[in-house]
């Protein structure tokens, strides 16, 4: 050859299969150009070596949806920005294979104050989408709370029921002293962003809010800016 050619041409000859099934293996991961994994089906080659993982599937991927420990102070735009190959945690027991395709139209439906820490979602699964924000009210946030101050009389009994804001009754929720300096939240149809409010209004300042399980998925030992995948078994 004497003019380079997209890759899923080049597949399609060695595979003897079809175009799109060369694009399938191509964007599945399966596919080596000189060593390096390669997933885009436009990849123009020309004498280099191509190979094909002896345990390629002709299967398309699914969507993944994946868990970040999100640092305090960013944004979920800056949040998503950390997702790349080198911050995916090492000891990620899920088995799902790293596909650049999994970084691309990340949605996170169940959101976080910017100035909190802690298990962010962040999916491409329109059926994960729909779980975290129709049946929001339905799932349970555990939430670690750092505060300052006194708190009021009976204020632990307010803040697990009792508090209105605008005019509105807030809905039972369980709090509880973790330590002398960390309370422990888990709650119901409460966002994590009116946690403040909430402490506030019983005396307390806050100085560090962070999630650590949404449903019945829990961050774990994922450290500050690494991110797992979810499988397909696990459930919110």
């Amino acid at each position: 050859m004497t003019e380079p050619v997209r890759l899923a041409k080049r597949i399609a000859a060695l595979a003897q299969c079809s175009r799109r099934e060369a694009e399938m293996y191509i964007e599945g991961g399966w596919v080596r150009v000189d060593g390096e994994t390669v997933e885009e089906p436009q990849f123009k080659v020309l004498e280099q070596h191509i190979e094909i993982d002896p345990h390629a599937q002709l299967e398309p991927p699914e969507p993944a949806t994946l868990v970040l420990h999100k640092p305090a102070g960013v944004t979920a735009e800056q949040a998503r920005a950390l997702i790349t190959v080198e911050s995916h945690v090492a000891d990620d027991a899920s088995g799902v294979r790293v596909l650049k395709r999994h970084f691309a139209r990340l949605e996170s439906p169940a959101p976080l104050p910017d100035s909190a820490s802690g298990l962010l979602v962040f999916t491409q699964d329109w059926r994960v989408k729909r779980r975290l924000e129709e049946d929001f009210d339905r799932i349970e946030q555990e939430i670690v709370v750092e505060v300052a101050g006194k708190l009021a009389p009976n204020g632990l009994a307010l803040l697990n029921h009792g508090l209105k804001f605008d005019h509105y009754a807030l809905p039972p929720i369980k709090v509880s002293w973790q330590n002398e300096t960390h309370l422990r939240f888990a709650l119901k149809r409460i966002a994590p962003s009116m946690i403040e409010s909430m402490c506030n209004a019983v005396g307390l300042k806050v100085l560090a809010i962070k999630r650590i399980r949404l449903g019945r998925i829990p961050m774990s030992r994922l450290p500050p800016g690494q991110w797992r995948y979810l499988t397909s078994t696990d459930r919110f």
